[in-house]
C-alpha cells in the first residue's frame, strides 16, 4: 500500500497540490506512475520508516520499503493520471512543463512574499510594497495568456493549472481584494473555474476569496511561517536568481524583433507602485528608442479602469447632477456570449469608442454601456456539443434543469471572454454596468414586456409557416438563415445524411386531369419533389389561355386518394415553365398565401425532425431527402416523370447547424407589427429619429411598409422561457381547448397571477384551473429589442433610467438595421412612449483588400488580434487546421493566405488598427481592408513617438508651459503658421465628429502631425532652439508644447494608448490638470492656439530661409509625389479598362473611386509643399 503524507493545515498549498493530483488520479485511469491509489496520512512519516531525516511534505512512499518521493512538483506529477501529457501530446507536455516551472520558480515566491507581510508575518528588512509589486509582475504573463485561453494548456485542467492555482491560493484568500481581482480579470476567471472543478472542490471545499477586510490577528497559522534560512541558503538563492536574470536577458537580446517592428528588442514596462493595484505606469525614465505597441499598450487600460475614468460619475457628485455640456449615452450592440473578436467587432468598437471618448473629453456626462447577449441557439449548440464530447449525453438525457445548470456553468467559465477582448481594443466601457440578457434585472423586463403586449393583443398565438431547422428541432429567425446561391446542379452535405443531397435542379412531372377522355395532363415543375405528397391544388394564371378550359376541373394525385382542384391566381408567372404551379400550403410561403386566398387545406407531411408523416407507404417515415429519391423513382415507374434540368436557385441553410431550412406549419407566438412599424416609420419622416447615412432611410421605410408579423417562439431550453400558460379548466361546462386557440392561453408575471387571470376569464374558481407553461423560449432578438431600457431596470424607476433613457446614439452595422434597430425603435415607442435614441449611425461591412466578403474558405478572414500582435504565415495556416473547414477547403484557404499574406501579418498594435479602421469608414461604402495600410499607421505611431522624443529634448528638463495655449505676441511667422495649422486641424476634427465623417478627422490629424509638424515645423526648430535669441527660443518651445499637447488630445479618441503614453511624459500647464488624457478637455477652436487661421498656402519661405535645407526637403517631397502619381496612374488605368464597369463589382468600383480621390488629394498637398520650397531656392 502506497502512502501519501501531507500536512493537515488548510493553507499548506504544497500538500493541497498533491491531494488534488491524487483526486484526479482516482477519477482517471489511475496515477501516472502506474501504482495503486495511495492512502492519505495527515502527518509526517515516522522516522523509523525512512532511512534519512524526514522529508518535507508532501511525501509519497511507494509501498513498504519502496521508493520515496517528496516535494509537491514530483509527487503531483506521479499522482496525476496523464503525467505531463494530456490533450495535445508532446507539444502540450512541453507547454505544461513550462507553466509548472513558472509556477514553482515565479508564482510561489511572489505569492508567499506578498501574502505573509499582509498577514503580519513580515521578516526584518522586508518591504511589503515591493513584495506586492513582485506579485503583480508574476501575474502579468498569466493574465496575458489567459486572455484567450480557458486553461493554461488544453481544454481541461492539467498539471500546469494545478501548480499555478495552488501557488495562488494564499493571495486569493488573503491579499487580492475585489478591486485587485477586477484588474486581474482573466486570472480570477481561470482561478474560479479551476477551483470549481469536482477534484479541486473535493480537497479545497468552497474557496472564500479575500473580501478586503481582515483583522491583523487573523493569521493562517504557524505552519505557514517559512523556516528561517541560513546565510548559506540565502547566498545560494541570490546566485540562482542572478544566474536566471542573466539567462533571461541573454534570451531577450538574442530574440529577433517580429516582422514589421521598428527598432530592436522591445522595452519592458516598469511600474511605479503607490499600491499594487492602483498603479500608474512609469514614465519617469528615458523613452525607449523606438515605438513598441506591446510596450505602450501593456499598462494603461487597468489604470484607466481602476481610476474610474470610464464611469459617467467621474468628476461629478452623481449622474443626475446638472451638466450644461449635456449627456451622451450609447449602448453597445451586445455581442454573443459565445462570440470571439472579429473585424466587425473591431470596426464597431473603434468607431463607438472614438465617439465615446470625444464626448467624454468634451465634458459631457458620458456612458457607454456594455452588455452581452445570451445567444439562445448558438450557446445551446455549443453546450450540447460539449456535453456529447465529454460525457456522451444529449440535453434530453440530462433533463431541462440539469442542462440549464450546465449552460450557466459554461457561461461562468467562458462567457466573459469577449469582454476581455474588447478591453484589448481599448474600449472605454463602464464595466460596472455590464449586463447579460439573462440577468434577473433584464429577465424581469422581458417578462413585463411580454405580459403587457399579450394583454393588449399585440402578442398573439397562431399556426403559421416558420423557418424550421430539423437538426436544432426549432424555429429560427431570418438572420439565422444563410442563403447559398447555386448556379445549377450541386451536391450539398446535409446533417444526418451519409451521402450528399442534390440541389439546383428542376424536376417536371404530370398530373392527369380528372375525368379526361383524352388522357389530358398538366405538367408542373418543382425543386423539392418530395413536397408533392403535400400538394392540395394546381394554380394557373387567370388570363392564361392554355388553361381556360380547365376552370372547375381537378387533377388526380398519383399516390393519394384525393383530387387537386385547379385554381386561378394572379401570383402565377405565365412565362415560367408550363405556367402551372403545384400548391403545397404547409411547406411554402407563397403556396400558403394562395391557400389562404382559396381556402385550401394545409396538410403537413413532415414532423419536426424532417421525417414524412400523413403520407402513404412506402413514403411514410422516410427522412425528407430519402423521400426525394423515392418519390422521383415512383413517378418514373408510373410514367409521370417529364424531365429534369439545371436550375439556378437559393438554398436556405441554418447558419448554426448547416441544415437545410424547411418551411413548416407550427403554432407559435407572434408580435403584431403593423401599427408599431407605422410609428417607427413616421418618427424618421418627422425627423425625430435620424438615420445616417441617409441612403438607409429608403430601406427603413420599405421594410416598415412591408413588415410581417414577427415569430418570437423558439423551441429551445436556453433563453427566456415564455411566460404564457396553456389553460385546462376542470369544469364540465367548459370544453377543452386546443393549442392554436388563443383564448386558452394566459400570460402572467408569475404562475399565481396567470391562474387568477384564467379563473376570471372562464368564470371559475382558481382551484379549477390547471396551467402548463409553454416549453418554448423567446427569440433572442426580443430581449435584444428591449436592451436600451432593460439595462436600466425598466419598468422600475431608477436614476440611470431617468438620466440615460432615451439614449443619444445607436451605432452598428447596416446588416442588422431591421433585425435589431427597427425592433428597438418599435418596442421602445410601444412600451415606454419614447424613442430609444435620437440618431442611428450605420457603418459598412469589412471586406478584404480585393473587395471580397471575408470567408474562412477563401482564407481571407482576419482576426484583429493577429493584426494587433502579428502572426506568421504558418500561424495563419495553423488556425485553419483548428477551424471547422472541410479538408478540401483548407488547401484552398491556405493558398488564399499565401497570396494575401506571404510573410504573415506584421505586428501593428491596437492604436494603428483603430486609426486605420476609422480612416476607412467612408459613409455608405464597404471597407476593403488592406493590412499594409494598417502597418502604415503603425509607422505613423513611430513618427509620433520620435517627434515627441525629439520635442522633449528640445523643451529641456526645466521647461514650464504657460498657463494657457494663447500666443504671447512674440511668435515668429513659422510659429504663427504652425499654430494656425493646428487650429485648422482642431476645427476639422470637431466638425468631423459632429458629422460622423471619420476619414476627414483622421486625414486632418495625420496631415498635421506628418506633413506640417514633423516635415516642416520640427525642421525649422533645430536652429532656433540652438540659437542665441532666447526670446525666440522660448516662444518656439511654448508653441512646440502647444502642438504636442493639443495634437495628442486630438488623436486620443482614435489612438488612446500611444497618446496617453506620450501625454504622461509632458509637463502640465497647471497642478490641477486631469490625471489622464482620456478625461482632459478635447481641443476646441475657441482655445486660442492661433491669432488667426492662416492658409496653408501662406508664404512662410522668408522665415524658413536658412533654417531648413530646401533641396533636401524637395527631394523627399518629390519622392512622395512620384509614389502618389504611380498609385493614381494604376487606379486610372484600372478604371479605364473596357470591361471594368461590367465585370468589377459595384462596391469595388466605389472603393477604387475613393482611393483615387484620396490619392489625388495627397498629390495636391505635396504639390503645394513643393511650390513652397521651390520659392526658397
Amino acid at each position: 500500500m502506497s502512502i501519501l503524507y501531507v500536512s493537515p493545515h488548510p493553507d499548506a498549498f504544497p500538500s493541497l497540490r498533491a491531494l488534488i493530483a491524487a483526486r484526479y488520479g482516482e477519477a482517471g485511469d489511475g496515477p501516472g506512475w502506474g501504482g495503486p491509489h495511495p492512502r492519505i496520512c495527515l502527518q509526517p512519516p515516522p522516522s523509523s520508516r525512512t532511512p534519512f531525516p524526514p522529508p518535507r511534505l508532501p511525501a509519497l512512499e511507494q509501498g513498504p520499503g519502496g521508493l520515496w518521493v517528496w516535494g509537491a512538483p514530483a509527487v503531483a506529477q506521479l499522482l496525476w493520471p496523464a503525467g505531463l501529457g494530456g490533450p495535445g501530446g508532446s507539444r502540450a507536455a512541453v507547454l505544461v512543463q513550462q507553466w509548472v516551472s513558472y509556477a514553482d520558480t515565479e508564482l510561489i515566491p511572489a505569492a508567499c512574499g506578498a501574502t505573509l507581510p499582509a498577514l503580519g508575518l513580515r521578516g526584518p528588512g522586508q518591504d511589503p510594497q515591493a513584495a506586492l509589486g513582485a506579485l503583480g509582475k508574476a501575474l502579468n504573463p498569466l493574465e496575458d495568456w489567459l486572455r484567450l485561453h480557458t486553461y493554461l494548456a488544453g481544454d481541461a485542467p492539467t498539471l500546469a493549472d494545478l501548480a499555478a492555482v495552488t501557488a495562488l491560493l494564499l493571495p486569493f484568500r488573503y491579499v487580492l481584494d475585489p478591486s485587485a481581482r477586477r484588474i486581474w480579470g482573466n486570472v480570477t476567471r481561470w482561478f474560479n473555474t479551476c477551483v470549481r472543478q469536482p477534484e479541486f472542490r473535493a480537497v479545497l471545499g468552497e474557496v472564500a476569496l479575500y473580501s478586503g477586510a481582515r483583522s491583523v490577528t487573523q493569521q493562517p497559522g504557524s505552519e505557514v511561517i517559512a523556516p528561517q534560512k541560513t546565510p548559506a541558503q540565502l547566498k545560494k538563492e541570490a546566485k540562482k536568481r542572478e544566474k536566471l536574470e542573466k539567462f533571461q536577458q541573454k534570451q531577450k537580446t538574442q530574440q529577433q524583433p517580429p516582422h514589421g517592428e521598428v527598432g530592436g528588442p522591445k522595452a519592458e514596462r516598469e511600474w511605479v507602485e503607490p499600491s499594487l493595484f492602483s498603479f500608474l505606469p512609469d514614465v519617469s525614465g528615458a523613452m525607449p528608442d523606438s515605438y513598441s505597441p506591446q510596450y505602450v499598450e501593456a499598462a494603461w487600460y487597468p489604470w484607466w479602469e481602476q481610476q474610474g475614468f470610464f464611469k459617467p460619475e467621474y468628476g461629478r457628485p452623481s449622474v443626475s447632477a446638472p451638466n450644461p455640456r449635456g449627456v451622451f449615452m450609447m449602448c453597445i450592440p451586445p455581442p454573443n456570449v459565445t462570440g470571439s473578436l472579429h473585424l466587425g467587432h473591431a470596426l464597431t468598437n473603434a468607431i463607438q469608442d472614438s465617439l465615446t471618448r470625444w464626448h467624454r473629453m468634451r465634458g459631457e456626462t458620458t456612458l457607454w454601456n456594455p452588455g452581452c447577449d445570451h445567444a439562445g441557439i448558438a450557446t445551446q449548440v455549443v453546450v450540447e456539443k460539449k456535453l456529447w464530447k465529454e460525457r456522451g449525453l444529449n440535453r434530453h438525457q440530462l433533463g431541462r434543469e440539469a442542462f440549464l445548470e450546465e449552460v450557466w456553468k459554461w457561461k461562468a467559465e467562458k462567457g466573459d471572454r469577449i469582454y476581455h477582448q474588447l478591453k484589448k481594443l481599448g474600449s472605454s466601457l463602464d464595466w460596472d454596468r455590464a449586463c447579460f440578457t439573462m440577468d434577473p434585472k433584464l429577465s424581469a423586463t422581458v417578462t413585463e414586456a411580454f405580459v403587457r403586449l399579450h394583454e393588449e393583443g399585440v402578442i398573439y398565438r397562431s399556426t403559421r409557416l416558420v423557418n424550421w431547422s430539423c437538426t436544432l428541432n426549432s424555429a429560427i429567425s431570418d438572420i439565422e438563415v444563410d442563403k447559398k446561391e447555386l448556379t445549377g446542379r450541386t451536391l450539398l452535405p446535409v446533417p444526418g445524411y451519409k451521402e450528399k443531397v442534390e440541389f439546383g435542379v428542376l424536376v417536371s412531372f404530370a398530373y392527369k386531369v380528372q375525368g379526361s377522355d383524352s388522357d389530358e395532363e398538366v405538367v408542373v415543375a418543382t425543386t423539392r419533389i418530395e413536397t408533392m405528397l403535400g400538394d392540395v391544388a394546381v394554380a394557373v394564371h387567370p388570363k392564361d389561355p392554355r388553361y381556360q378550359h380547365l376552370k372547375g376541373k381537378c387533377v388526380v394525385h398519383p399516390f393519394l386518394s384525393r383530387s387537386l382542384p385547379i385554381v386561378f391566381d394572379d401570383f402565377v408567372d405565365m412565362e415560367f415553365g408550363t405556367g402551372a404551379v403545384k400548391i403545397t400550403p404547409a411547406h411554402d410561403q407563397n403556396d400558403y398565401e394562395v391557400g389562404q386566398r382559396h381556402r385550401l387545406e394545409a396538410i403537413s407531411i413532415m414532423d419536426s425532425k424532417g421525417a414524412l408523416v400523413n403520407v402513404p407507404p412506402p413514403f411514410l417515415g422516410l427522412p425528407r431527402f430519402e423521400a426525394r429519391k423515392a418519390v422521383l423513382a415512383a413517378l418514373k415507374e408510373r410514367g409521370l416523370f417529364r424531365g429534369v434540368k439545371d436550375n439556378p436557385m437559393v438554398v436556405p441553410l441554418c447558419n448554426r447547424s448547416k441544415d437545410v431550412v424547411e418551411p413548416l406549419l407550427r403554432p407559435q407566438w407572434y408580435v403584431r407589427c403593423g401599427e408599431m412599424a407605422q410609428a417607427a416609420s413616421a418618427a424618421v419622416t418627422r425627423g425625430d429619429l435620424r438615420i445616417l447615412p441617409e441612403a438607409h432611410q429608403r430601406t427603413w421605410h420599405s421594410w416598415m411598409d412591408n413588415i410581417r408579423d414577427w415569430c418570437i417562439s423558439r423551441q429551445l431550453w436556453w433563453g427566456h422561457r415564455i411566460p404564457a400558460y396553456f389553460i385546462t379548466v376542470h369544469d364540465p361546462a367548459v370544453p377543452p381547448g386546443e393549442d392554436p386557440d388563443g383564448r386558452y392561453w394566459v400570460s402572467g408575471r408569475t404562475e399565481a397571477e396567470a391562474r387568477e387571470k384564467a379563473a376570471r376569464e372562464f368564470g371559475v374558481s382558481p382551484d379549477k384551473i390547471s396551467l402548463q407553461q409553454d416549453e418554448d423560449v423567446l427569440d433572442t432578438w426580443f430581449s435584444s429589442g428591449l436592451f436600451p431600457f432593460s439595462i436600466f431596470g425598466w419598468p422600475n424607476q431608477s436614476e440611470d433610467l431617468s438620466v440615460f433613457y432615451p439614449g443619444t446614439l445607436l451605432e452598428t452595422g447596416h446588416d442588422i438595421l431591421f433585425f435589431w434597430v427597427a425592433r428597438m425603435v418599435m418596442l421602445g415607442l410601444k412600451l415606454t412612449g419614447k424613442l430609444p435614441f435620437r440618431e442611428v449611425y450605420l457603418h459598412a461591412i469589412v471586406r478584404d483588400a480585393h473587395g471580397r466578403k471575408m470567408s474562412k474558405s477563401l482564407g481571407n478572414v482576419i482576426d484583429p488580434l493577429d493584426v494587433i500582435h502579428g502572426v506568421s504565415l504558418q500561424g495563419l495556416h495553423d488556425q485553419l487546421l483548428n477551424s471547422n473547414l472541410d479538408p478540401s477547403e483548407v488547401e484552398k484557404a491556405k493558398e488564399g493566405q499565401k497570396a494575401d499574406f506571404p510573410a504573415g501579418i506584421p505586428e501593428c498594435g491596437t492604436d494603428a488598427l483603430r486609426f486605420g479602421l476609422c480612416a476607412y469608414t467612408s459613409q455608405g461604402r464597404d471597407i476593403n481592408l488592406d493590412v499594409n495600410r494598417i502597418l502604415g499607421y503603425r509607422h505613423f505611431c513611430n513618427k509620433l513617438w520620435n517627434a515627441t522624443k525629439f520635442a522633449l529634448r528640445g523643451l529641456g528638463k526645466g521647461f514650464v508651459p504657460s498657463a494657457t495655449p494663447k500666443p504671447e505676441g512674440h511668435e515668429s511667422l513659422v510659429d504663427r503658421w504652425i499654430r494656425s495649422r493646428l487650429t485648422e486641424a482642431v476645427r476639422l476634427s470637431n466638425e468631423g465628429f459632429q458629422a460622423y465623417d471619420f476619414p476627414a478627422i483622421t486625414t486632418a490629424q495625420y496631415s498635421f502631425w506628418l506633413y506640417e509638424l514633423c516635415d516642416v515645423y520640427l525642421e525649422c526648430l533645430k536652429p532656433v532652439l540652438n540659437g542665441v535669441d532666447q526670446v525666440a527660443a522660448e516662444c518656439a518651445r511654448q508653441t512646440l508644447y502647444t502642438c504636442l499637447d493639443v495634437g495628442l488630445r486630438l488623436l486620443s479618441p482614435f489612438m488612446p494608448f500611444v497618446t496617453e503614453e506620450l501625454f504622461q511624459r509632458l509637463p502640465r500647464r497647471t497642478p490641477k490638470a486631469p490625471a489622464s488624457l482620456c478625461v482632459t478637455p478635447y481641443p476646441e477652436p475657441s482655445e486660442g492656439c492661433a491669432v488667426a487661421v492662416a492658409s496653408d498656402r501662406c508664404s512662410i519661405h522668408l522665415q524658413l530661409q536658412g533654417l531648413v535645407d530646401p533641396a533636401r526637403e524637395l527631394g523627399k517631397l518629390q519622392a512622395k509625389r512620384s509614389e502618389a502619381q504611380r498609385q493614381a496612374q494604376r487606379l486610372q488605368e484600372r478604371r479605364a479598362a473596357s470591361s471594368y464597369s461590367a465585370k468589377v463589382p459595384l462596391e469595388v468600383q466605389e472603393a477604387d473611386e475613393a482611393k483615387l480621390q484620396q490619392t489625388e488629394a495627397e498629390l495636391r498637398k505635396v504639390d503645394e509643399a513643393i511650390a513652397l520650397f521651390q520659392k526658397m531656392l
